[in-house]
């Protein structure tokens, strides 16, 4: 019953919403820059800035899926320290009424409230502005979007105040980088003020993290054009990036209208924002349906997605889906040089369920590449040490491990990689001793016949190492 009415007190708002005034006033024929931009005058008690508003039937409302706002909340990591179904951004506690809230308002998208900023700077720091805050939110089925622009730099704690009572009404932020980026630096611009207390958020959903888990293996980079126009349908969605400025060159179109320059580049940085913003809602929409269940969500999809979603919900507790998934895209077509981080992902996946036969089929398989399979030699020796109570096995793979690493070693240019090497000698060598002695001591129950390929290529590792 406790548990019951907290739930229902973290779902009443804190206080009420008062109705506030945002009508903007028309900009004047000498305000060149808000005619340029199309902006309105948005005034509160700290004094004046522009603000841009517009509407875009697409992307369309994406109603978030329970199932991938799951799994965006967990944070990934080793599963020997973290929970089964990984940590979920949550507390545990059903008694915790800020918990209910946060969650409640995830599930919530009239609480969302994507954000992009442009800014005087691309590191950051403490001398770095917000000159144009991007703020959308989904509205009759579309996307409204609304830009806070910076005249000049006098007007940033009336356009700061703006973004705290939007966040207040939309506390759930939504970001590309924003975590490590905007609202770092949003934080400390609402603390140099010293007027205005910083925003606190509900929840923030940075999409850069699960891009970069799901796209990077097939597009390498993941900035946002590059999704844009590789995975988000950008024919569909209505725009296109072919006349747009590099984000490198934004902070000195800004310096120049601030020094007298024209003001006509800023037009085309207010585009540029917008389309981010659009595209950030769009990308969320992609990422939710491909972490939903349903499996017709995948159909067109490559076998490199499938691989990177797989390892995504691997490391986020779903070993089930991300054994299927992992199969897939194997068959799929899977390219060569990823098939054998597949391969080792799907004996580790056999491995957590307990299915050793499977495990050891499939490290055989990669013990038995010449360029390769170095882990899997370590995982095979361990099987047959712990498991199979086989030390001539186990000894025969931690021989065959030693030799590809050594091999490798010979073979690698790079420092790093040779010390890597090093220490997988180390590793095989601390084995092969613990081996011996026990076969010395008598505790092995007797050597099973090593597979004929197997000590062939055991032999062979050996003598090109030599």
């Amino acid at each position: 019953m406790v548990d019951k009415f907290s739930r229902l007190s973290a779902l009443k708002p804190a206080r009420a919403v008062v109705p506030r005034d945002t009508t903007l006033r028309p900009t004047n024929d000498t305000d060149l820059v808000g005619r340029l931009l199309g902006a309105g005058v948005a005034r509160n008690e700290f004094g004046e800035h522009l603000a841009i508003r517009s509407w875009y039937s697409t992307p369309e409302f994406c109603q978030p899926s329970e199932v991938a706002l799951d799994l965006l909340s967990r944070v990934a990591g080793p599963a020997n320290k973290r929970a089964h179904a990984g940590y979920p951004l949550f507390a545990h506690s059903r008694e915790d009424t800020s918990a209910v809230r946060m969650r409640a308002a995830l599930e919530n998208p009239e609480k969302w409230l994507f954000l992009d900023t442009e800014t005087t700077g691309l590191s950051g720091g403490t001398g770095t502005y917000a000159f144009l805050v991007g703020l959308a939110w989904w509205d009759a089925g579309g996307l409204q979007v609304e830009q806070l622009f910076l005249r000049d730099f006098s007007e940033e704690i009336s356009l700061l105040q703006e973004l705290s009572l939007r966040i207040a009404e939309r506390p759930v932020l939504v970001t590309f980088n924003g975590k490590s980026f905007d609202w770092p630096l949003l934080q400390s611009r609402f603390t140099m003020t010293r007027k205005i207390a910083v925003p606190k958020l509900t929840a923030h959903l940075d999409l850069l993290h699960p891009a970069r888990a799901l796209w990077k293996l097939r597009l390498n980079s993941v900035r946002l054009v590059e999704l844009e126009r590789h995975v988000l349908d950008p024919d569909r969605l209505g725009w296109h990036r072919e006349d747009d400025i590099a984000s490198s060159q934004i902070p000195q179109y800004y310096f120049d209208y601030l020094r007298g320059g024209r003001p006509d580049p800023l037009a085309g940085v207010a585009k540029h924002n917008a389309m981010d913003l659009r595209g950030l809602a769009a990308l969320y929409g992609k990422i939710d349906g491909l972490l939903d269940e349903r499996e017709t969500n995948l159909a067109d999809t490559a076998s490199l997605d499938l691989f990177g979603l797989s390892r995504f919900l691997n490391r986020r507790g779903e070993k089930y889906r991300a054994h299927s998934l992992c199969t897939k895209a194997l068959d799929a077509g899977l390219p060569a040089p990823f098939r054998r981080q597949a391969t080792h992902d799907l004996a580790m996946l056999a491995k957590s369920r307990g299915d050793w036969a499977a495990a050891v089929k499939l490290w055989k398989e990669l013990a038995m590449n010449p360029k390769d399979g170095i882990a899997a030699c370590e995982q095979l020796a361990m099987y047959y040490e712990r498991r199979g109570n086989d030390c001539a096995q186990a000894l025969e793979f931690a021989e065959l491990g030693l030799a590809k690493a050594g091999q490798a070693k010979w073979l690698c240019r790079e420092p790093f990689e040779a010390g890597r090497m090093e220490q997988w000698e180390d590793k095989f060598m601390r084995r092969l001793e613990r081996l011996r002695n026990r076969m010395k001591r008598g505790k092995s129950s007797g050597p099973l016949a090593l597979p004929a390929s197997a000590g062939i290529a055991a032999t062979s590792a050996r003598q090109s190492s030599r």
